[in-house]
C-alpha cells in the first residue's frame, strides 16, 4: 500500500531556543530533518516525499540533500505563514496519491510498522492519527486555580504522521480556507467537514523534538534503539 508524505520544515522552532531553524540541529552528527527523511527514504512502501522549507533555506536544504542522498524528496515547496498554510502549499504538489500522510519534520523516531497500521487504517476510514493513551492526571485551570480534574480514560496525545485520503484532506482544507478557519492540526480540519478520524496507537518514543531538553531524549532513543537492533 504506497503512500506519499508531506515532511513540513518550515517552522522556525522558537522554543528550541538554536538561533536557527531546529531542523538544522544535529543528532549524532546528522541534522534533524536528515533523520526524519530517512525514515520514509528506506520504507518500501514511501512512494515520494514532498518537503515544505522556508523560502530562505532552501539552497541549504538542497546541500543537505546532495550530502545525505534522499533520493524520494521529488518536491520542495516553499511554506506559508503558518502551519496550516504550510500543508495546503505542499497539498498542490501532490499529483496522483491515494494516501497523503502529513509529518512533522521534527518527529524523527515514527516507526515503519505504525506508518503502515496507519496507512492501512485511512484506506479504510478515509483519516486516521497516531496517538497514545495520556499518562498523566489532567487538570483544567483557570486564573491560576484548578477548576476541574478531567477523567483521562478517553484523552489521547495525538501525533503525526497523520493520514488522510488525498481528497479528503484537500476538502478539509479547501474548506477551512473558505470559513477562514484555522485548526490545531489537520484531522480538525477533517473533523469539521463531519467525518471521523480513525485512532492507530503509535508509540510514546514518537516524540517532537521541541525544546532543548527533547535532544537529551532523543539520544535516549537512539541508544536503545541501537540497543534493540
Amino acid at each position: 500500500m504506497q503512500y506519499e508524505v508531506i515532511v513540513l520544515a518550515a517552522g522556525k522552532g522558537e522554543r528550541m531556543k538554536a538561533g536557527h531553524n531546529k531542523q538544522f540541529l544535529t543528532i549524532r552528527n546528522v541534522p534533524l530533518i536528515i533523520h526524519t527523511l530517512r525514515v520514509f527514504e528506506e520504507d518500501e512502501q514511501c512512494k515520494q516525499i514532498i518537503l515544505v522549507v522556508n523560502e530562505k533555506e532552501t539552497d541549504y536544504i538542497y546541500q543537505l540533500l546532495r550530502e545525505y542522498p534522499i533520493n524520494k524528496v521529488k518536491s520542495i515547496v516553499t511554506g506559508g505563514k503558518e502551519r496550516q498554510d504550510s500543508v495546503y502549499n505542499g497539498l498542490q504538489a501532490v499529483k496522483e496519491s491515494n494516501v497523503l500522510l502529513i509529518h512533522d519534520g521534527a518527529r524523527p523516531f515514527v516507526k515503519h510498522k505504525d506508518i503502515h497500521h496507519l496507512v492501512q487504517k485511512a484506506i479504510q476510514q478515509k483519516a486516521a492519527v497516531l496517538a497514545v493513551p495520556v499518562k498523566d492526571t489532567i487538570k483544567k485551570v483557570e486564573n491560576g486555580s484548578v477548576i476541574e480534574t478531567v477523567e483521562r480514560s478517553s484523552l489521547w496525545a495525538i501525533q503525526t504522521p497523520q493520514a488522510f485520503l488525498l481528497s479528503t484532506i484537500k476538502e478539509a482544507h479547501e474548506k477551512a480556507i473558505h470559513d477562514q478557519y484555522t485548526g490545531t492540526d489537520d484531522a480538525s480540519l477533517v473533523e469539521r467537514l463531519g467525518k471521523k478520524v480513525a485512532i492507530v496507537e503509535g508509540n510514546y518514543d514518537n516524540i517532537k523534538l521541541t525544546t532543548p531538553e527533547d535532544l537529551i531524549y532523543a539520544e535516549a532513543i537512539l541508544s536503545k534503539f541501537e540497543q534493540n537492533n
